[in-house]
């Protein structure tokens, strides 16, 4: 969905429920558009933080005014404090998780009550990271709440990607890999270099420019385009090498990734060129 028109949707009351990064960050970030947003804890070390980031902590008027209360809490929390919630909350206020693993189910049987999920695609290290720019996947069968739930990432500056609750195993299993799978492929990365004799902090600080160039290229001429190296090369005698050399527990990984790249590679490679490389990438 483009971002660049606003949806006519009004502004209404919102309670986040948590204080802690991602709690703080979308407080920080609807405040900032006049959202009337006021921020909820149960502890006094999150009431302290909301104060230190100068928002506005939630009283037991806000929660009953709140038509739309955002649960920024461990997954695992999220039954129990949408269970504690329903029975305060008016039924005019929607409840809306953050967990991209979570079904809709985890905030309890409907009863009349809007229920909805709002999942930023970003790795949020601290209350004052922008959000903007990312993308964020939202799911409700609320028409109403889905309208909200667009102003609400259109204000911030998100993306919305609306994800059916029947695909949502698929949809988190992409997003974890772009980022906790990105650090695990350095980790393997790291361990290539390693077996060059290259201390893994150097090795580190060496692959990260690296990545980051490659990603910039994925962005700018999209993934085939972007693709680099021995692989859309067509150069076997690379590649043989490159699996002689690697430890035994990341040549597999190497396999498998580029296997994707010789699809990624398209009608580039000669036949002579892609019957070889599949044949040295056989599992």
């Amino acid at each position: 969905m483009s971002t660049s028109r606003k949806p006519r949707t009004a502004r209404p009351p919102v309670v986040i429920v948590g204080a802690g990064r991602l709690g703080g960050a979308l407080a920080l970030a609807l405040a900032a558009k006049r959202w009337p947003v006021r921020l909820h804890s149960r502890g006094d070390d999150g009431r302290q933080r909301a104060k230190a980031l100068g928002l506005k902590v939630a009283t037991a008027a806000d929660l009953r005014r709140a038509r739309v209360v955002l649960l920024c809490v461990p997954d695992a929390a999220v039954p129990s404090v949408a269970s504690e919630l329903s029975t305060t909350l008016p039924r005019t206020a929607a409840l809306v998780h953050t967990a991209g693993a979570l079904s809709l189910d985890s905030l309890g049987t409907a009863k009349g009550r809007a229920r909805g999920s709002f999942h930023p695609l970003c790795a949020v290290s601290s209350p004052r990271d922008s959000l903007a720019g990312h993308a964020v996947a939202v799911s409700t069968r609320s028409r109403a709440l889905r309208d909200v739930l667009r102003r609400m990432a259109v204000d911030v500056g998100l993306q919305v990607l609306d994800v059916p609750e029947s695909h949502r195993a698929a949809y988190h299993a992409g997003a974890v890999m772009s980022a906790g799978g990105l650090v695990s492929l350095a980790d393997a990365a790291v361990a290539a270099l390693g077996a060059a004799g290259i201390a893994p902090d150097a090795a580190l600080a060496a692959l990260l420019p690296l990545m980051r160039s490659a990603l910039r290229g994925a962005e700018a001429r999209g993934l085939s385009g972007g693709l680099t190296g021995p692989i859309v090369r067509g150069d076997a005698g690379v590649v043989a090498a490159h699996l002689g050399a690697l430890p035994e527990e990341v040549a597999p990984l190497y396999r498998l990734l580029s296997r994707r790249a010789l699809r990624l590679a398209g009608n580039r490679l000669s036949p002579e060129s892609r019957a070889a490389l599949e044949r040295l990438l056989r599992p």
